[in-house]
C-alpha cells in the first residue's frame, strides 16, 4: 500500500489563466519522509489541498492509502480525509476554546477509524503523544488553545495530526513562527512520530535549512515542470 501515488495531475484554479499545478509522478512509501521545498506562493499549498481532497481534482491523478481521491464525493472525501491523513497548518487551526488534549482528540470524534487506532485509552494516547512532543506538563493539557504559546499551538497540532497513526501526513509551513533552534527540535520530534507510527509525512517549505531532517527532498518548481 502507498500512503501517496500522484500520477499525470493537472488543476487549474477556476478562472486561472493557467495550471497552477503539472505533476509527472510523486509518490511516498510508508514511513517516508518527504521534503518539499519552493518559493512561497509556487503553489505548494494547492498541491496539499488537492492531496487531501479540498479542491477538486482529475479521477486517476491522485492516490491515498491505494483510494482514488478523485473519484470520491465531497462527502466521502471528507470521512476519508479524516480516516487517512494528518494535517498541520501554518497557522494550526486549532478551536480555541477547546482544551490541548480535545483539540488533539478531535480526530476521533469523527473518525472511528482513528478512534480504534488510537489504543483502548484515546486520551492517555494524546496525553503521550502531548508529551513526547514536549507538553508534558499536566496543567498544559486543559488548557484553552487560545492561552498556550505559538510553540505549544504547534505541537499540540503535531499531536492532533499523528493520532490514530493516518497513513500520511501533511504539513504545510508549519515553522514558520519559530526561531531556528526551535524548528529543528520541532522537525526531529515530528520525523522522529511518524517514523515510530509507520506514517508517510509530506513536509512542504521554503526553508532548506530543514531538508536534512528528511530521507528525500524535492524542488516543487522542477516536479511542477508540467504546469502550462
Amino acid at each position: 500500500m502507498h500512503p501517496l501515488r500522484i500520477e499525470r495531475l493537472v488543476y487549474r484554479w477556476p478562472g486561472a489563466a493557467r495550471s497552477t499545478l503539472g505533476i509527472g509522478a510523486l509518490s511516498l512509501a510508508s514511513g517516508e519522509r518527504l521534503f518539499l521545498h519552493g518559493p512561497s506562493g509556487c503553489g505548494k499549498s494547492t498541491l496539499l489541498s488537492a492531496i487531501a481532497g479540498v479542491v477538486d481534482v482529475p479521477t486517476g491523478a491522485i492516490l491515498v492509502a491505494d483510494k482514488d481521491v478523485g473519484a470520491l464525493n465531497g462527502g466521502a472525501r471528507d470521512r476519508f480525509r479524516v480516516d487517512h491523513i494528518g494535517m498541520i497548518f501554518q497557522v494550526f487551526n486549532l478551536i480555541p476554546w477547546l482544551s490541548a488534549l480535545e483539540n488533539v482528540l478531535l480526530p476521533c470524534t469523527f473518525s472511528k477509524r482513528r478512534l480504534e487506532r488510537s489504543g483502548e485509552d484515546p486520551a492517555g494516547t494524546a496525553r503521550n503523544l502531548l508529551d513526547e512532543l514536549g507538553l508534558s506538563d499536566p496543567s498544559l493539557a486543559s488548557k484553552p488553545a487560545s492561552e498556550l504559546s505559538v510553540g505549544q499551538q504547534q505541537r499540540v497540532a503535531a499531536a492532533r495530526a499523528l493520532i490514530g497513526k493516518p497513513d500520511l501526513i501533511l504539513a504545510d509551513e508549519p515553522t514558520s513562527a519559530l526561531d531556528e533552534v526551535a524548528k529543528a527540535a520541532f522537525v526531529d520530534l515530528l520525523a522522529r512520530e511518524c517514523a515510530e507510527a509507520g506514517t508517510a509525512l509530506l513536509f512542504v517549505s521554503h526553508d532548506r535549512s530543514l531538508e536534512h531532517h528528511f530521507d528525500r527532498s524535492v524542488d516543487f518548481l522542477a516536479l511542477n515542470g508540467g504546469a502550462a
